[in-house]
């Protein structure tokens, strides 16, 4: 015999019901009937167990209540014989106790359950059918009520175990059938409950509620067989999800007890490596006692809760305070996801804007059971007329009765009448999984039983084969090799490796008015491992909850734009950041980014440092307005340069060219038309030859042009000193030693610049930093200590022309040139000095650019103070610079 448990552990929760006694939960026994017995249906809604039994023409009616004959459908030589008491349909008011004292109108019955009991009656009716399924036998069952506590569950058991309406231990009156098995357990605790005196008996059970690991544990139940598979990959599932939308900040609802906690512990490790976040976890009380002042208190911190996704899960009593909270208070726009089992304590409410509205529900995926939605359309009461509860659901929301019945003044039913015209809140077409799996185990039962049956045959004589003696025990060996495909084309087994395989249908919870409600699948999530898991969605049919347009959003910190990255929050979860703008040369090309990325040395980010553009090559260049300028300056004292040169050989035999050493003037002038020209160097798209050239060239000339400078200025002195009584001078003058200066500083110069060259040459460097969006092509120094020794050597030679200037500046002459030559050497210095800080607080072209006029600007300096006061004479005042006007000029000087 065996027992199935088709309705709701706990329904006095549920339901509101404070008497604990007040649930009943419909139980099935599968029997093996070896007499042919009538039974008798004993129907009253009342908290004990009523019984009513005619056998063998007998009848014991101990309460009095209608009553009517079953009917036995004949198979073969043995006959089967049922018994129903009353399922868990009804439901009770009670108010509800705590800090609120609402009311709640909770009255009604909860017909979902019925259900449980149809399948139970299809699978039962297809195999006595079957001619290839215990063929000459009829499996006979009974119902019994599983009640919502302790007590009267352990009391059930006993009647079902002792086969009386009072309890007497050791003791059995069965004398119809052998009890083989029972399908039972909505929740592990009742199977819990059922399993401890189950166990002394080895009588196995199965189970069509949720899988619990904990039944799974063969050493504390070794006659326990879960038909649901592991919900292991749940987790998994319920992630994707929430990854696919992008909700990375959810509320955690789970039982407080063992399961509830393995499953927190184990989603929040995985959420963490996910990156999603838990704004905070309520732990519901796996309890008997519906209302309790601590049960509600969470709903005010939902409403608060920036959170707008809320995942449920644990045992059916740890899901009822939720249940009744969201009746109590509407929680309009969050999302609720939730497991199958929730449609186990999920009552039919009868307005549109419920708080579960738009939510999801993950549910094992199933095949459709051909010929049950028939069945469903076309049972009647009248097809079981013991089944009174059949008849009253008929009433109650059919309106009508059956022609016959003793409530025919209600009004006769027509003959189309059939549930599929039950109220919308109220469907029974819609297979749920606990009804999927009650038909699974009927089936289980029944290949057992053909199986054992047939070892019998073959061990045992034909004369003890008809009458096979099976008892509990021996099921077990033959339940965990059990394998077979149901009719809808689903494997069914106890082995280990069907849990590794999962496949799950996600549906949107849709209420519509009049409490009519749908579960309409809207994707599949399936998992073969950890590392292959496929999550599909069709986003365009779901319906989102009352206040959502569009895809609502679940998230502790609004999503970091490209351009920005995120940046934790000391002490919140690290899904709580703000959102940093990139640093310079860094991007981000995606939204929540942890980290910026850098562009590459040929890259630069935009303005929203959102993405790397390519930089453009530039350089100081011809065509620049920059380089333009300067070019023409160059240019023009170019030409001004050779101008005065042109003019200094055309006179030079004058007073003026001839009294200031003609032959360095030409140098000097020659070497400054070279320092203009030089300048050119750095313009232009750098290459090896003009960064070689670049330096060394400018270092070369000025050495040139200033050690001119130091000549005539000791020419100057040496002149003076010649009319001073004296040898030395006069030999120093005449043998024009003055003229071995300019050679000896430049070989010094030029022993610098091949140290240089042969150490660290300059070399094309490309800036990609110094200037935004480009990358500048200049000619790196190489060595920094030789371009400074250069620098240096022509500061010192300045300094030393300029102090020697300084010193011969008052010397009378008519043409003494030492102020001149002493403000040049100033103008000089403070070119060179001014540029040193200039050139190092710029980059890119514009320190070429600052080169280049220092360049000009020092060389036009040296040209202008020593140079422009004689092409004044020469040109403007030609009578000063005459034989004749010097006389004029002595004279007037002597008078």
């Amino acid at each position: 015999m065996a027992q199935v448990d088709l309705g709701k552990e706990e329904n006095v929760l549920k339901f509101g019901t404070t008497d604990e006694s007040g649930g009943i939960q419909p139980t099935a026994e599968i029997t093996e009937n070896r007499n042919a017995c009538s039974w008798v249906l004993s129907l009253g809604w009342d908290t004990s167990r009523l019984s009513q039994r005619v056998c063998e023409g007998e009848c014991e009616n101990r309460h009095g209540l209608f009553q009517r004959s079953s009917r036995a459908i004949p198979r073969s030589s043995r006959a089967l014989g049922t018994s129903l008491t009353p399922p868990p349909f009804a439901r009770a008011e009670a108010p509800l106790s705590g800090s609120l004292s609402l009311p709640i109108a909770a009255s009604g019955w909860l017909w979902k359950n019925y259900q449980y009991v149809l399948a139970f009656r299809f699978a039962i009716q297809e195999i006595n059918k079957d001619p290839h399924l215990l063929p000459n036998l009829t499996l006979g069952f009974k119902f019994y009520n599983a009640f919502a506590s302790e007590q009267y569950t352990l009391l059930n058991i006993v009647y079902w175990l002792f086969g009386a309406t009072m309890p007497f231990p050791n003791y059995t009156c069965h004398t119809q059938g052998r009890h083989v098995a029972i399908i039972a357990g909505t929740t592990s605790a009742l199977s819990v409950e059922f399993g401890t005196l189950l166990e002394l008996y080895k009588t196995p059970q199965l189970t069509y509620g949720p899988f619990d690991p904990m039944l799974n544990d063969k050493d504390q139940f070794p006659s326990l067989y879960q038909m649901a598979s592991s919900d292991s990959s749940l987790g998994h599932g319920m992630i994707s999800l929430l990854l696919h939308f992008g909700w990375t900040w959810v509320v955690l609802f789970v039982s407080d007890d063992m399961k509830g906690e393995q499953f927190l512990q184990y989603f929040e490790a995985e959420m963490l490596k996910k990156g999603i976040c838990v704004a905070f976890t309520v732990k519901l009380p796996v309890t008997k006692k519906l209302y309790g002042e601590s049960d509600l208190t969470f709903m005010s911190s939902i409403r608060v809760s920036s959170a707008n996704v809320h995942i449920l899960y644990g045992d059916v009593r740890g899901l009822i305070s939720v249940d009744i909270s969201v009746q109590l208070f509407l929680t309009m726009g969050k999302v609720w996801i939730m497991t199958s089992k929730w449609d186990l304590v999920m009552s039919e409410t009868n307005h549109m804007l419920h708080s579960l509205h738009g939510g999801f529900s993950f549910s094992p995926h199933k095949e459709e059971i051909p010929g049950l939605k028939h069945f469903l359309k076309m049972a009647k009461p009248s097809h079981y007329p013991e089944d009174f509860y059949f008849s009253k659901l008929w009433l109650s929301h059919l309106d009508c009765s059956l022609a016959g019945s003793f409530c025919g003044h209600i009004g006769t039913c027509s003959p189309n009448t059939s549930l599929e015209f039950l109220p919308g809140h109220i469907d029974l077409l819609t297979i749920s999984d606990s009804s999927y799996l009650v038909y699974n185990a009927v089936y289980t039962m029944a290949h057992v039983l053909h199986k054992m049956i047939l070892e019998k045959v073959e061990m045992e004589s034909l004369g003890e084969a008809s009458q096979p003696m099976i008892l509990p025990w021996q099921l077990h060996p033959i339940l965990r090799k059990i394998q077979f495909t149901n009719r809808a084309g689903d494997d069914v087994s106890f082995h280990e490796a069907r849990h590794h395989v999962v496949h799950y249908d996600i549906q949107n919870i849709v209420n519509f008015p009049a409490g009519f409600r749908l579960m309409v699948k809207i994707g599949e999530f399936s998992s073969k491992s950890a590392h292959d898991q496929d999550l599909l969605i069709n986003e365009d049919i779901i319906e989102w909850p009352v206040g959502f347009k569009k895809t609502p959003q679940s998230v502790c910190s609004q999503s970091c734009g490209p351009g920005f990255r995120k940046m934790s929050q000391e002490g919140r979860p690290v899904c709580c950041y703000t959102c940093v703008f990139c640093p310079e040369r860094d991007v981000s090309n995606q939204t929540d980014a942890e980290q910026c990325i850098q562009c590459a040395e040929h890259e630069y980010p935009n303005m929203e440092r959102s993405r790397c553009l390519p930089k453009l090559m530039t350089f100081l260049a011809f065509e620049d307005a920059l380089g333009m300028a300067l070019v023409c300056m160059a240019l023009c004292f170019s030409v001004l340069t050779a101008a005065v040169l042109g003019v200094f050989v055309k006179h030079r035999d004058t007073p003026i060219v001839k009294a200031n050493n003609r032959s360095l003037s030409y140098i000097l002038l020659i070497a400054l038309l070279l320092c203009f020209l030089c300048s050119l160097l750095f313009i232009g798209r750098p290459n090896t030859g003009t960064c070689l050239l670049r330096q060394i060239t400018f270092g070369l000339v000025f050495t040139v042009a200033i050690s001119a400078v130091l000549a005539k200025t000791i020419t100057v002195i040496l002149a003076f000193k010649v009319t001073k009584p004296g040898r030395t001078m006069r030999r120093l003058l005449v043998s024009g030693a003055t003229n071995f200066i300019i050679p000896i500083c430049s070989l010094i110069q030029l022993t610098f610049c091949g140290i240089w060259l042969g150490i660290s040459p300059p070399f094309i460097e490309l800036d990609a930093y110094s200037e935004h969006g480009h990358i500048i092509l200049v000619c790196n120094k190489g060595s920094v200590t030789a371009f400074y020794c250069v620098l240096g050597y022509l500061g010192s030679l300045a300094l030393v022309s300029f102090t020697v200037a300084f010193l011969a500046r008052n010397l009378p002459d008519t043409f003494n040139e030492a102020k001149f030559l002493t403000f040049s050497m100033l103008v000089f210095c403070s070119v060179w000095v001014t540029f040193l800080p200039v050139y190092h607080s710029t980059k890119g072209k514009v320190m070429v650019a600052v080169e280049v006029f220092s360049i000009l600007a020092s060389s036009a300096g040296l040209l202008g103070c020593i140079f422009a006061p004689k092409c004044y004479i020469i040109l403007i005042r030609p009578e000063k610079n005459s034989l004749k006007g010097l006389k004029k000029r002595a004279s007037s000087k002597g008078f």
